[in-house]
């Protein structure tokens, strides 16, 4: 028979099991692991083999690339996520968020790139600002590519660009993508 405590009694110190994280917390968190696992394993092998890990986690995610079955992969993403238990897992979120960064910047400096050569073709004015936001570059190779663009863009009239409006975006590239890693801090 249970017996009843009075309202006035204090209630026992808690013990190991109350102050354990509840099993839904404990799926999250191991679910969160299998995610970050999977990030691990999609980065490039180079970004991969810099990254410092517990030499069993590298062998489960080398099997895991390479598996080609879907069960066989599913079972063994599982197993990362519980190699993932023994790991130091803030470094290797790190890597996946520098790769993800570095993505990300990349993405960046090729639209601005894309800004720059729409806005050379587009306005004379244009050749002004790209000469005080890059001195260095070769000036009167840019007139020659952004005349040859323009020139391209009549004849294409609605069609593809032709062969100057990509070597124009092939000589701001570099200059765009050099000032983008000047700008922006490193991870």
């Amino acid at each position: 028979m249970r017996t009843r405590r009075s309202p006035h009694e204090t209630a026992a110190p808690a013990t190991d099991d109350e102050a354990r994280p509840s099993k839904s917390q404990r799926k999250r968190e191991m679910h969160d692991l299998q995610v970050l696992g999977a990030a691990l394993a999609e980065l490039p092998p180079d970004r991969l083999a810099a990254t410092s890990m517990p030499d069993a986690l590298r062998d489960a995610i080398d099997e895991y690339n390479r598996t080609r079955s879907h069960e066989g992969r599913r079972r063994q993403m599982q197993y990362i996520g519980k190699q993932m238990r023994q790991a130091d897992v803030e470094p290797l979120r790190e890597a996946v968020a520098a790769v993800r960064l570095g993505s990300a910047r990349e993405a960046l400096a090729l639209h601005e790139a894309e800004r720059w050569r729409a806005e050379l073709v587009a306005a004379d004015d244009a050749l002004d600002r790209w000469a005080q936001s890059f001195p260095a570059s070769d000036l009167q190779q840019l007139r020659s590519l952004v005349r040859a663009a323009r020139a391209d863009a009549t004849l294409a009239a609605g069609e593809r660009h032709g062969r100057a409006w990509r070597a124009l975006y092939q000589f701001v590239k570099p200059f765009v993508a050099q000032a983008a890693t000047y700008t922006t801090p490193a991870p």
